[in-house]
């Protein structure tokens, strides 16, 4: 166990560990895994004004679906997205499951974007890169919300219940899949 002299040498020491997550999530986003950023990033503390609670919260509670691919392959959307490793919080927004669904349950009214999910995620979005989906030098990503092209900045595309967001980087840019399985969600 470290024992600590002053606050001093423990302020000191939380910042080396809060360079070091930063430097993890901003280094290392082009070599790791997601689910290592994730982990590196989502510590629990609250991440775009976005807590991490003991529960889900009730009064919103909606699903959308992502897809992002990469010249025509898909990219992983991890399951436990915003689902800390060893704490015992629940962003809210996040992944239950590797297939794209994000659930958004939070305890109060207000909206969410793409760019929201993003940074919880601990994943670059732009309009040139979305996780390691990287735009042709000079070109942007090509995005669709609910099968209409989108050409605005990808961070801002709001998060209405059964929004349905597909990502591209290519050649080939295949037709966007059309997601139909909602269900009870």
């Amino acid at each position: 166990m470290l024992r600590f002299r002053s606050s001093a040498a423990i302020a000191a020491s939380l910042a080396v560990i809060a360079s070091l997550i930063g430097a993890a999530s901003r280094a290392g986003a082009a070599s790791m895994p997601p689910q290592q950023i994730q982990s590196a990033t989502a510590t629990g503390q609250p991440i775009a004004g976005i807590s991490c609670d003991a529960m889900e919260g009730q009064h919103i509670h909606i699903h959308q679906h992502l897809v992002i691919l990469d010249r025509g392959k898909p990219v992983e959307i991890p399951p436990n997205v915003g689902q800390p490793a060893g704490r015992r919080c629940l962003y809210w927004v996040h992944t239950h499951t590797p297939d794209g669904i994000i659930h958004i349950e939070a305890p109060q009214d207000r909206g969410f974007t793409l760019g929201d999910f993003f940074a919880i995620w601990g994943q670059p979005l732009t309009r040139t890169e979305a996780a390691s989906a990287h735009a042709a030098k000079g070109a942007s990503l090509r995005v669709w919300v609910n099968g209409k092209a989108y050409k605005g900045d990808p961070r801002k595309i709001v998060l209405a219940k059964h929004a349905d967001i597909v990502i591209e980087s290519g050649p080939p840019f295949p037709k966007p899949p059309k997601f139909t399985t909602w269900g009870p969600l």
